[in-house]
């Protein structure tokens, strides 16, 4: 009678490391969702992008995010959503906006452009305006535009100043906390980085909290007359 065939445990790690493992449990993994806009195709058991595919069609979306909406259309708790505003099948956001932040947010259904302008190595330009808390010094806005010491490294060079139009936007829904007797101030500041929460940061650290975020452009496109909660198709002529 023969024996059972045993295996040590290295032959054993052996066979489960060459297992293939399922698709679903790879994207789960990997935290990848496909969807229209970005393929992966499976080679050595790694998911690995495929080249983007551009569609018939290219729809380009400008947005004003209101207040505390979620740039994401799927539900979480009771937070307003993408899909409270937007009912364009397809298009998934290039890049985000904070939950607490307003203004532009560009929308697509064309992988190409969305990484274009999503990503930090493209250096696309996005520019805000912002009202702090206090009167900027002249040391304050030099050590915004020469870059900010931060967390997670320094900042690179910026274009900072002080808008000449001190009441560009109309009162938040909810307005602001007030303080009695703290000035606020409304500058502009431009960056090419996408750091998680830099502006708010990058005020902060100079002694200026950021009381109001609003992004007015991504690259050449602009916020212009658009309205909380509006939004418009346009061709994306210069991408």
């Amino acid at each position: 009678m023969k024996k059972p065939r045993s295996f040590s445990k290295a032959s054993s790690h052996r066979v489960s490391k060459s297992r293939k493992v399922p698709v679903k449990q790879q994207l789960k993994k990997k935290s990848v969702k496909p969807n229209s806009v970005t393929n992966y195709y499976f080679k050595k058991n790694k998911a690995v992008e495929r080249k983007q595919i551009e569609p018939e069609e290219t729809r380009f979306i400008l947005f004003n995010k209101p207040y505390q909406v979620l740039s994401q259309f799927s539900a979480s708790d009771d937070k307003k959503t993408l899909a409270n505003f937007i009912d364009i099948p397809e298009v998934y956001p290039a890049g985000r906006l904070d939950f607490d932040s307003e203004g532009l947010l560009i929308l697509t259904n064309n992988g190409r452009l969305q990484h274009r302008i999503a990503h930090p190595d493209q250096k696309f330009a996005k520019t805000y305006a912002v009202q702090v808390e206090g009167v900027p010094t002249e040391t304050q806005l030099k050590e915004l535009q020469n870059g900010v010491r931060l967390k997670d490294g320094l900042t690179k060079p910026a274009k900072v100043k002080i808008m000449e139009n001190q009441n560009p936007f109309p009162e938040r829904v909810p307005p602001i906390r007030f303080r009695k007797n703290v000035t606020e101030t409304w500058i502009q500041i431009s960056i090419a980085e996408g750091r998680n929460r830099q502006v708010r940061r990058m005020t902060a650290a100079v002694g200026l909290p950021t009381l109001r975020l609003i992004r007015t452009s991504v690259g050449h496109f602009q916020l212009d007359q658009l309205q909380p909660g509006e939004f418009k198709e346009v061709i994306p002529e210069g991408l």
